[in-house]
């Protein structure tokens, strides 16, 4: 252990079982009194209140953390998707003997409920036959009050990742404003952030011994309010560890001390990386507290506020961060480093559990597209070192990968075949947030100990990174082979930078794990966005497209890459785009389904895009700005782009080509990007449905459609 590492943390099922043991193994968690007089209770000793439809299942959060809790030997019941209108349906199970346990979903509830425009969706995947509208905006905040007005004095402890991620001040995408931290906000006792295991195990067990909740101060991976400082810490302004240069004329963005000697290490214009004072590893970093911008000072500077995520996104290492502290008024907002990763052990713990794989039955026959796409697929691990700048993976799991065993993996595999009532012998998924990080690390533990770079891949892939691919061969070739299981697929999102540094690997997976069609994301294909997003450039993607096309054809099949772009994301210009669908149109796709960048909270690209700075790279006023793609009418004529062969899009598309002064791509011929005419039956970008038509330049027909049945392809591969 060296310095600076932290304690070992108590083993997840190693501490001693609550006494509601005796009551056993509930079939389901229960959602109503008579499930709890079925199973002999008189009452819940936690109560998890859920935004989704509860599906008992490891994929969803609640389920896998109440199931935990149940086998820490308590009582664990369940309210989904309450009427949040009145507290009524928050006392349907009775009082919670320990705490309310508060999520939105496996979804930001933002996210669920509207576009990257802003429109409300007309469905959502997570509720029974889809339906829209079963839960309120800002799900953690509505349901934490209501818990609050159900039973003032019970704890309530917020988590999943619309609160991990809002766990300090954060830009606000919606009310396009920044927000104080959701932990004030709801007015809940405590948070937990990232995959909460550790935390929650703990938070019940210390609660069930007797301690009260305001007591529960240093558990990593939560986030807890105080008035005062304790004495003992050495506190630490952000501006040691990151200038953010000269701001404004005032004289303190702090309300309290000045700011402490400014101590930076000068940052080249090359780095993509947070450089902080080594001397500065000398000091007990347990005992460190780093004091961010306060709320105002970052709600009212975007500069600050870009400044602030900096540091914050520095501190994110598990081995090395340090408590962060952030005023709200007359509160200090405390976040506690990270929760170790779990073990091997623990992470086959966790997916052990008697899950029943299946809806709660008072859904009866109902259909819930979530658990239809995830009900035969098996997360093997958790986590990504990717670091890509627009997503929020790395914030909320941790870049750390966090494996199952083999023998768990199989083991869930064989449960699937043998249980699920309408198996036919495919499994959908063997990933996670990506589908080829499975046990892969640094080779140097104290190495990863004392990491601060955001990306183990970004600009180019760590020497200190294993690449190995052997043990995710090892356990594709053995799952396939088992009785029953007919073929495995590969959905989850592949890193196919990492991809190529193992042929075996990718030959594997064409041969056997392809069902016609790959889906990998390179995002863009020109360098300006791609830097901006800690994304490789489309070196990767050739290599790994040579070795797609060699492979399919060495095991006699036709098999197509799948590519994802991003549209309107910080630093993509409008010629950005238009290079973007020259490149599809002259590689033969067609995208059926686009999405543009889309702010969500903490991510390091909304930092850019409140800021119009480059975060990656030092900031302040003088700092020069990257263009940022943010009015209506941008966001849609960078979606355009991206398809270009809809008949919707030319009449916008023939106006920007005339300004950019590209008319020469307005034509009839292969060359052009859009027809000079348009088809009667063809409507303009303002909206409506186009029938179907052939285009004299490309003889292919389209027909509009909404993304309902038939169209789950994003790209369509254009025929010669």
């Amino acid at each position: 252990m060296t310095a600076f590492e932290p304690q070992k943390p108590p083993d997840l099922f190693g501490y001693r079982k609550y006494w509601a043991k005796r009551f056993g193994v509930a079939p389901v968690l229960p959602m109503s009194r008579a499930e709890m007089e079925v199973l002999g209770w008189d009452s819940c000793d936690i109560i998890l209140v859920t935004g989704d439809a509860y599906i008992d299942h490891p994929s969803f959060g609640m389920a896998l953390i109440g199931r935990l809790l149940e086998a820490q030997g308590f009582r664990v019941g369940i309210i989904s998707q309450p009427d949040w209108t009145s507290a009524e349906a928050f006392k349907q199970l009775g009082l919670p003997n320990l705490f309310f346990g508060v999520t939105g979903g496996n979804m930001d509830s933002m996210v669920n409920r509207y576009t990257s425009d802003k429109k409300i969706r007309s469905n959502d995947a997570y509720t029974p036959n889809g339906e829209a509208g079963k839960r309120p905006d800002r799900c953690v905040n509505v349901y934490s009050h209501r818990c609050r007005e159900a039973y003032k004095n019970v704890p309530v402890i917020i988590g999943g990742i619309e609160a991990s991620l809002r766990r300090i001040a954060h830009y606000d995408y919606w009310s396009d404003k920044v927000r104080k931290s959701v932990l004030l906000d709801s007015k809940a006792d405590l948070l937990v952030y990232g995959n909460a295991e550790r935390q929650i195990v703990e938070i019940a067990h210390r609660l069930a011994n007797g301690e009260a909740v305001d007591q529960l101060t240093g558990i990593r991976g939560t986030v807890h309010f105080s008035k005062t400082l304790p004495e003992g810490w050495l506190v630490k302004d952000s501006t040691h560890f990151d200038q953010p240069g000269v701001i404004t004329p005032v004289q303190s963005p702090y309300q309290e001390a000045p700011v402490c000697e400014q101590t930076a290490s000068a940052t080249s214009a090359n780095e993509n990386i947070i450089r902080f004072d080594r001397q500065l590893l000398k000091v007990n970093r347990l005992q460190t507290l780093i004091r961010l911008p306060d709320y105002a000072a970052v709600a009212n500077d975007p500069v600050l506020y870009a400044h602030a995520s900096r540091v914050m996104h520095g501190e994110t290492n598990p081995g090395n961060a340090r408590t962060l502290i952030q005023r709200h008024g007359d509160r200090q907002i405390w976040v506690n480093p990270p929760p170790l990763p779990l073990t091997t052990k623990e992470m086959d713990g966790v997916y052990d559990l008697p899950y029943s794989r299946l809806p709660h039955p008072s859904y009866g026959k109902a259909n819930i597209p979530a658990f239809e796409m995830i009900q035969h697929s098996v997360n093997i691990m958790r986590g990504c070192f990717g670091g890509c700048t627009f997503c929020s993976i790395t914030e909320h799991e941790g870049r750390i990968i966090q494996s199952r065993s083999e023998d768990s993996i199989i083991k869930e595999i064989e449960a699937i075949r043998d249980t699920s009532p309408n198996f036919t012998g495919h499994i959908s998924d063997l990933g996670g947030p990506t589908a080829n990080m499975y046990r892969l690390a640094c080779k140097d533990k104290t190495i990863e100990t004392a990491c601060r770079k955001p990306s183990c891949v970004y600009p180019g892939i760590c020497p200190n990174l294993n690449t190995d691919h052997s043990s995710l061969i090892k356990l594709y070739k053995r799952a396939r082979a088992l009785p029953g299981i007919k073929k495995i697929f590969i959905a989850s999102g592949l890193r196919y930078d990492l991809a190529v540094e193992s042929p075996e690997y990718v030959k594997e997976l064409v041969t056997h794990h392809v069902g016609g069609y790959l889906k990998i994301a390179p995002e863009h294909t020109e360098q300006g966005p791609l830097s901006k997003m800690m994304k490789p450039g489309m070196g990767s993607y050739d290599r790994f497209k040579q070795m797609f096309d060699k492979f399919s054809k060495e095991a006699g099949k036709e098999q197509y890459l799948i590519p994802y772009f991003i549209a309107a994301h910080p630093g993509t210009t409008d010629n950005d785009m238009l290079n973007l669908a020259l490149w599809l149109k002259r590689n033969g796709f067609r995208a059926d389904q686009v999405q543009a960048f889309l702010p969500s909270p903490m991510a390091i690209a909304t930092a850019m895009y409140h800021s119009g700075k480059d975060t990656l790279h030092k900031v302040n006023n003088k700092a020069e700005d990257i263009y940022i793609p943010k009015s209506v009418k941008q966001r849609r004529l960078h979606k355009a782009f991206l398809r270009y062969h809809d008949p919707k899009n030319w009449p916008m598309l023939r106006e920007a080509l005339k300004d950019m002064g590209r008319s020469d791509l307005i034509g009839n011929g292969k060359h052009h990007l859009v027809p000079t005419l348009q088809p009667k039956t063809a409507v303009d970008s303002g909206g409506g449905k186009v029938q179907a038509f052939k285009t004299k330049y490309t003889g292919f027909a389209y027909k509009s459609g909404d993304g309902k049945k038939g169209r789950n392809k994003p790209f369509r591969k254009e025929k010669p």
